[in-house]
């Protein structure tokens, strides 16, 4: 099977289902003939001209405000908000607009739009366009929440995304965008509120999201030479969440650890705890644990940065304290 990066992933969905639907459209700074600040909008200017694919000042409440008020009035729209750090600058229009507009109206309006954007650091680029803050978006009702963390997903839950009546929060992830991996040319959809086991296991249960979901397999992969057997759970879907799941493997485990990027304190690791202990306490032989970053903005340089967010090492101690 062919392999493409997760930004031609994301790009190909995108330019597919514009072609089956002329009144989709993206908005976005940079996302013209430059291709986008991560390059994910590529060649779509070219293919679809600036009717379609739209440049905006750099507005992050316009740009998102023009998504709503296009689609409450028959378009689809796909906005790029390049690095999430800078959503707080939208977060009336996401939050008390966009994700409310279907239930303040009873049911009659819906706002068909795709909010796209990139996370997460270990790529130097210091406190203001390297954090996570996807906890946010998983506590507002009426918008969804999505995190996938491969080329495959990307675009499968992107057209998912794209077909849903109602606001979607799409993450990506900076280091993930040229990552490459398997990816089919047939046409397919990923539903939300479906986790993917990537690998099974026995002892512990090792729940990861996005980038850190790498991470994982990986220490999951030395652990086993240590004769300790890993689960790695991605939910892939923050909101709707796929407990069952999750729940399924604890059950089978006993044993939980949590790993994402963002800090420990109010993080996703929080919520999907607190369902573990209300649904399957009585199946835990350990305190859950959670791995995350440390409590301080995320420096610019290396040894700094290294020491702040997860790695390897961390998820691999965690592992092997809930097995003591």
């Amino acid at each position: 099977m062919r392999q493409i990066m997760y930004r031609e992933a994301l790009r190909e969905a995108m330019t597919e289902e514009m072609k089956k639907d002329d009144l989709l459209f993206m908005i976005g700074y940079d996302v013209g003939k430059y291709g986008g600040e991560h390059r994910i909008s590529g060649n779509m200017f070219d293919i679809f001209g600036d009717a379609r694919v739209k440049n905006a000042p750099i507005s992050e409440q316009a740009i998102v405000g023009c998504a709503i008020g296009a689609s409450i009035t028959g378009c689809r729209a796909i906005t790029e908000i390049p690095f999430g750090d800078f959503l707080p600058m939208c977060m009336d229009m996401i939050v008390n607009q966009a994700a409310k507009f279907h239930y303040t109206f009873g049911g009659q309006m819906n706002v068909p739009m795709v909010i796209l954007t990139a996370m997460g650091g270990y790529i130097r680029a210091a406190e203001q366009h390297s954090q996570c803050l996807e906890a946010w978006f998983m506590h507002v009702p009426g918008l969804k929440t999505v995190i996938p963390s491969t080329p495959y997903e990307a675009k499968g839950m992107m057209k998912t995304a794209i077909n849903d009546p109602n606001p979607v929060m799409f993450i990506g992830h900076k280091k993930l965008l040229p990552m490459k991996g398997e990816v089919p040319e047939e046409e397919y959809t990923i539903p939300f509120g479906v986790a993917d086991i990537k690998k099974e296991g026995r002892d512990v249960t090792l729940i990861a999201i996005s980038y850190v979901v790498h991470l994982a397999l990986k220490a999951a992969e030395e652990l086993e030479k240590d004769g300790i057997s890993v689960e790695v759970v991605d939910p892939r879907s923050l909101y709707p969440f796929d407990k069952e799941t999750v729940l399924k493997s604890v059950k089978k485990t006993g044993r939980v650890v949590i790993a994402h990027e963002a800090h420990v304190t109010g993080g996703v690791g929080a919520e999907i705890a607190a369902i573990i202990a209300d649904e399957a306490f009585g199946y835990l032989d350990s305190p859950i644990k959670r791995v995350g970053a440390k409590w301080a903005p995320i420096p610019f340089t290396s040894v700094l940065e290294d020491y702040v967010l997860p790695g390897i090492e961390d998820i691999k101690k965690a592992v092997k304290e809930v097995l003591e």
